[in-house]
């Protein structure tokens, strides 16, 4: 059951929340280095009383709750191997099963189109989905081992984490927490789902970023709100249908929370588009996460405080 809250009355709300959107290995990177810039820079986001992270922000929602320190976070991308260069012009082999990024744009894109509403939107996707499972089989053993390698911990923090997904099944949106009765790695693993369902027990999900674009609306009730949108806030949704995230922005104010949202700059690099997926981005994007935190901190310090 997806457990959004109801809106607030305006009023002197209390608490913070940290909204982290997906956006593949890229966004993965670009939110780790900002979260560790900031902490440089005395701001620490971990501190929030409500985290919320979707597709690749749930791996970080994750990884921040886990009790490891964001300086460590970011060594840790510093360090990795990059992707061996490709051979008489071919692709390079990617060391995790990925979908291809233009493919799952092109597949999702014209369902998307063919919808009349979000819940039709989801019903299709999911149909699609569980099409796609029958015809070619779902890695989900796979898939849970790889994201259990990133995760610092697999038990669920105290501390409030919320992780959207959809229920391929239903088309329902869901949004699992310590409570939920799932593990957490299984819940981060549906939540980063793409065009193959993750099943969890009888049942099947997909990606968060469904339920709606960053979920921030999931913050609804808390005083302070900071997001972390690594596609800037765009949606591939109709306007109409609210989806986005200036949409969410404009509710969560209206119910008296204020909030700050926060972009990519351009010492990231072209990496937020298609090539998002890609390995290879993360190195800059955690690089330019890390140096914009450290330049942002001073002007979010009395705001997070």
């Amino acid at each position: 059951m997806d457990t959004a809250p109801r809106p607030t009355p305006q009023g002197n709300l209390q608490g913070r929340a940290l909204v982290l959107g997906g956006a593949g290995a890229a966004g993965n990177a670009w939110e780790l280095g900002l979260v560790a810039g900031l902490a440089e820079g005395g701001v620490d986001l971990t501190e929030a009383d409500l985290v919320i992270g979707t597709s690749a922000g749930a791996t970080v929602a994750a990884q921040i709750t886990s009790g490891t320190a964001p300086s460590q976070l970011y060594a840790a991308i510093l360090a990795e191997r990059p992707p061996p260069p490709p051979r008489d012009g071919a692709p390079p082999r990617p060391r995790t099963p990925q979908v291809s990024a233009p493919g799952y744009l092109e597949w999702s894109d014209a369902i998307i189109a063919s919808a009349q509403d979000p819940a039709d939107m989801r019903r299709r996707l999911g149909a699609a989905a569980l099409e796609r499972h029958a015809a070619e089989g779902s890695p989900s053993t796979r898939w849970r081992d790889i994201v259990a390698a990133r995760l610092p911990s697999h038990e669920w923090p105290m501390q409030r984490v919320l992780i959207p997904a959809v229920d391929a099944h239903t088309g329902e949106p869901v949004v699992f927490d310590r409570h939920s009765g799932i593990d957490l790695v299984d819940a981060v693993a549906a939540s980063t789902s793409a065009m193959t369902p993750y099943a969890i027990g009888e049942r099947s999900y997909l990606n968060g970023g469904y339920r709606r674009s960053e979920n921030a609306d999931l913050a609804t009730g808390l005083g302070r709100v900071v997001v972390l949108s690594p596609f800037s806030g765009r949606t591939r949704m109709p306007a109409a249908w609210g989806m986005d995230l200036a949409t969410q922005v404009a509710e969560l104010r209206a119910g008296g929370s204020a909030v700050r949202t926060v972009y990519p700059d351009a010492g990231a690099g072209d990496v937020f588009g298609a090539n998002a997926l890609d390995p290879s981005t993360r190195l800059p994007a955690a690089r330019g996460g890390y140096e914009q935190g450290r330049a942002l901190a001073a002007s979010l310090a009395d705001f997070w405080r």
